[in-house]
């Protein structure tokens, strides 16, 4: 996903200031694409400058946030790459290769980092679940609400995923190491040399 389509979607759904649409995007988009407020900023001058959106007069008053709105290109623009084949994203985790690299050289103390981990994991998921209680306490009947109930239902998937990930890391932790001597037998049969 990219920012500019994120923003063009946060527009569709309402127009705002740059402000509004900051705030609006950390507590929806931003749980699945994190941006800073000066990259949202900086693209909203990009989507202007590609005729995507446009910034709406700001009235006389003093410190009024310039607001934005789509415009039919920015609309179609979104409905192009929403129809586009892309194949998934590739899993490219940081934390996999520590948890490789443990297995390897360790024990070197990761399992204060897993426990850190669960607890910012275990944090999240409740946040998703008190958003699925308070927004979705009935089966969404309509298409655009189930649609954002799947992409929660995502969020909590993904935390729930990365939970038990964790916690098999931690019980795998607590297992005895190999001996130095069956290790390199096992490599040796696995890549059939002598």
């Amino acid at each position: 996903m990219s920012l500019p389509h994120a923003l063009l979607t946060a527009l569709v759904e309402r127009s705002g200031s740059g402000s509004e649409l900051a705030t609006r995007f950390d507590k929806s988009i931003g749980y699945f694409w994190s941006a800073s407020h000066q990259q949202i900023y900086r693209e909203l001058g990009h989507l202007e400058e590609a005729g995507w959106i446009e910034s709406l007069p700001e009235e006389a008053t003093r410190g009024r946030k310039r607001a934005y709105r789509i415009l039919p290109a920015g609309r179609a623009e979104l409905k192009r790459w929403v129809a586009q084949e892309d194949e998934p994203s590739p899993l490219r985790h940081e934390f996999m290769i520590r948890l490789r690299a443990e297995a390897v050289v360790g024990p070197t103390g990761l399992a204060q980092e897993i426990r850190r981990r669960i607890a910012l994991h275990a944090d999240k998921l409740a946040q998703y679940r008190e958003i699925e209680a308070r927004d979705f306490p009935e089966e969404p009947q309509d298409r655009e609400t189930a649609l954002q109930r799947v992409v929660l239902r995502a969020g909590i998937g993904y935390e729930e995923g990365w939970l038990a990930t964790l916690n098999a890391a931690l019980a795998a932790l607590q297992k005895p190491g190999r001996r130095a001597g069956s290790a390199s037998r096992r490599r040796v049969s696995r890549s059939g040399e002598a």
